[in-house]
């Protein structure tokens, strides 16, 4: 195949290709540019009614028939959006990364079979409904943290704020984290697998022909991967911050901030879920839901743009 330097194709055959993809990614941008601008257009009217207090307040109370009466505050939501996504990070991170490890390094050559498969294992937890990460969560996992886990760290811990509150239900913001944080390990493992395995051969030759240790060895191997480990640490942010169907089974669904790891709370999401069916019967309530779906979509765009930006950086010369 013949390509320019530009990336333009030489060959007729190269160009029809290229063109024919033009169209899917004119689409690809013009429905975002129409998502963003719907939402900015449904959001102006709550922004204009309510002002900063939908930002600064942490009530929800709404009032049928009267806008004055009502109080929308998003604080909480989003608050509770940036805590479960950044507990969600920092437990899915090592687990990548540890993952990474044992599937490209400890597992011998020679059981390239197994290497394969668990990967594709790895791979197929991306693909499982959220909805059952959701129940899975909501019968299995809050239970079971709630009694062996919770316990413990309210009695050994509880002289620090974080988890300075009784656990009486399972569904708390850790439990959010803890679940969120298993559903974009697969994720954040597949984008530092690929770059992983771009790293030239003899790289890995030169390092252990200085006589490094294990440690050494993977020290200097993922100081290479920092940029995908970067890229997939923000990938993964976002995609924990837009969930919601497995959020909302298990974190509780309570206008509670979020400085208690051991309490139930909101995120924007799981709000959206909850209340978008009856916001018609309240004034501005659509419009202020709207509006944090637009904060949800920034979020997105914001953590995706700056991850392939720091997945740009990873080039290696053979």
């Amino acid at each position: 195949m013949s390509w320019g330097c530009r990336g333009l194709p030489r060959s007729s055959s190269d160009a029809r290709f290229y063109y024919s993809l033009i169209p899917a990614a004119i689409v690809s941008v013009v429905v975002l540019v129409l998502l963003l601008s719907i939402l900015v257009y449904y959001s102006i009217p709550a922004v204009e009614y309510y002002g900063s207090t939908l930002f600064t307040s942490t009530k929800w109370r709404p009032v049928e028939g009267d806008p004055s009466a009502s109080s929308y505050g998003l604080l909480v939501p989003l608050a509770g959006t940036l805590v479960t996504a950044v507990i969600a990070v920092v437990l899915a991170t090592p687990l990548s990364v540890s993952a990474v490890f044992f599937s490209e390094e400890l597992i011998p050559a020679r059981f390239r079979g197994v290497r394969d498969v668990f990967a594709s294992l790895v791979d197929l937890m991306a693909g499982i409904p959220t909805i059952v990460y959701g129940l899975w969560g909501v019968a299995i996992l809050a239970p079971f943290l709630k009694d062996n886990l919770y316990e413990a760290l309210y009695e050994a811990l509880g002289f620090i704020p974080l988890f300075s509150c009784k656990p009486v239900t399972g569904s708390t913001v850790l439990t959010a984290g803890i679940l969120l944080s298993i559903m974009i390990m697969p994720f954040m493992y597949a984008v530092m697998r690929e770059a992983y395995r771009q790293i030239p051969s003899t790289y890995r030759e030169a390092a252990l022909a200085l006589g490094t240790t294990k440690y050494e060895y993977s020290k200097i191997m993922f100081g290479m991967l920092r940029p995908a480990l970067l890229a997939g640490l923000l990938i993964g942010f976002g995609r924990a911050a837009g969930e919601t169907v497995a959020v909302a089974l298990v974190i509780g669904n309570t206008f509670n901030m979020p400085s208690c790891l051991l309490a139930p709370s909101y995120t924007i999401s799981s709000l959206i879920a909850n209340q978008f069916a009856n916001a018609s019967l309240y004034p501005y309530m659509t419009n202020v839901l709207l509006l944090g779906g637009l904060i949800l979509l920034l979020i997105g765009l914001a953590s995706n743009i700056l991850g392939l930006m720091y997945l740009r950086r990873v080039r290696y010369v053979a």
